[in-house]
């Protein structure tokens, strides 16, 4: 090789960020649902993979699958709405400490699969499409104005693209939880 080019002896290793995932399940989605945690896991990757956190570090999340009663008790307790709610999530903040915890997605079953059967879309991609979509919400993103649900629904087709499920918003307009409290 010339002088001055490249040299594998020299070269550090990249840094990226890395994600844990823990799946977590409560009520009548722990044996109805029949979604496995790696195709929730997968998705949670997915939405990493579209818009990694900076530093590259390691990183971790939990994404509960719950039940509509136990998503109705969270969404009065913290949005102080009376209601069951497909998606929502909690932001850690900025806790010091190795892995960082980026926070918690809370899934509703009964509410993603009675979603699903309307909009007629398997419930496995509907649940991957709420998970990236709370996933994204962890990683910062937003759909308060025009211009920032645009980009973060640009995050969510590819990431769920990169899973083989259809765009979600090919139809229109899909009802997802706001951010969380």
């Amino acid at each position: 090789m010339s002088e001055g080019g490249p040299s594998r002896n020299s070269a550090e290793p990249a840094q990226r960020a890395e994600l844990v995932v823990e799946v977590v399940r409560h009520g009548g989605a722990r044996e109805a649902s029949g979604i496995s945690d790696a195709t929730v896991e997968l998705a949670a990757h997915a939405a990493f993979a579209v818009a990694p956190p900076r530093p590259p570090a390691f990183y971790e999340i939990t994404i509960v699958l719950t039940d509509d009663v136990e998503m109705r008790e969270i969404n009065r307790s913290w949005r102080d709405k009376d209601a069951p709610t497909n998606v929502l999530s909690f932001p850690a903040g900025d806790a010091p400490g190795e892995p960082r915890f980026l926070g918690d997605v809370v899934i509703a079953y009964e509410t993603a699969l009675k979603e699903a059967i309307e909009s007629g879309v398997p419930l496995a991609d509907h649940i991957s499409h709420l998970a990236v979509h709370g996933i994204l919400h962890l990683l910062g993103f937003d759909h308060i104005d025009d211009e920032a649900a645009e980009r973060m629904e640009g995050l969510e087709r590819t990431a769920l693209a990169s899973l083989g499920v259809a765009d979600p918003y090919r139809g229109g307009e899909t009802a997802l939880a706001e951010v969380s409290p």
